[in-house]
């Protein structure tokens, strides 16, 4: 946490009651104005959850618990494969970026994400439901790229393959992305090797009701809240192991 601030008026709000009140927004999706009286109030709350977006917080905290998770599971720190998806979901009437998604038929926003391969959240980010996969992925991986020196090979559903994303690529060094196909059964249900894992860390965010549409008129808070589902995630599961 940031430490105290030498001018100024002395902070009284403890720093973890405010962490406490963003995780509880993130988990019952209520207003900010619906916070319990048992916390700060949500002009305080809501200046921290700015505050940290803007200097990047949110994301030192996920990654910081990623390094202990993977640690805990006697993993490298450091990863070298990851897995890619995305997921649209609607926009509410708070404004901002947007698009229509003509596969899936919903206007809003799409979270691109990419996990280890264990499910744990490295990077998101959030576009307009308009930008196509494929495409979405080089701005995304370049990140990853940027941030996990070692990881350059990628599992991915069809809608990545073709030549053109690894030329944007090209640049970053050689980077492998397996395409991971849909099996031809039919009646039953059988997860896709690898691509199940990432599927399944869309469905432990989606466990956070403030992600069941994207209610941000930025793109920064809609990534925001993201990191936080992870952070909550990551840090029950440390807590507990």
């Amino acid at each position: 946490m940031p430490a105290p601030c030498r001018r100024g008026r002395p902070r009284e709000t403890d720093l973890r009651v405010i962490i406490n009140a963003i995780l509880y927004i993130a988990g019952t999706g209520c207003q900010w104005r619906a916070l319990p009286k048992d916390f700060p109030p949500c002009s305080t709350v809501r200046y921290y959850f700015y505050k940290w977006r803007g200097s990047g917080l949110w994301r030192l905290i996920n990654d910081a618990l990623v390094a202990q998770m993977r640690e805990r599971q006697g993993r490298k720190l450091s990863p070298t494969a990851g897995i890619i998806d995305s997921q649209t979901v609607k926009t509410a009437e708070s404004g901002g970026p947007r698009g229509f998604d003509m596969a899936k038929r919903i206007k809003g926003r799409k979270r691109h994400i990419v996990t280890d391969t264990e499910g744990s959240l490295l990077a998101v980010l959030v576009q307009p439901a308009n930008i196509q996969d494929n495409h979405g992925a080089v701005p995304l991986l370049r990140i990853v790229g940027r941030m996990f020196p070692k990881l350059r090979h990628i599992f991915a559903d069809r809608v990545y393959r073709g030549p053109k994303l690894l030329d944007a690529l090209a640049d970053l060094g050689k980077w492998t992305i397996e395409i991971v196909t849909r099996s031809q059964s039919f009646g039953t249900f059988k997860p896709e090797p690898r691509r199940w894992v990432v599927e399944r860390s869309f469905a432990w965010f989606g466990r956070n009701r403030r992600l069941a549409k994207d209610f941000e008129a930025s793109i920064a808070s809609a990534e925001a809240w993201v990191l936080i589902a992870s952070i909550r995630l990551l840090s029950r599961r440390l807590a507990r192991a």
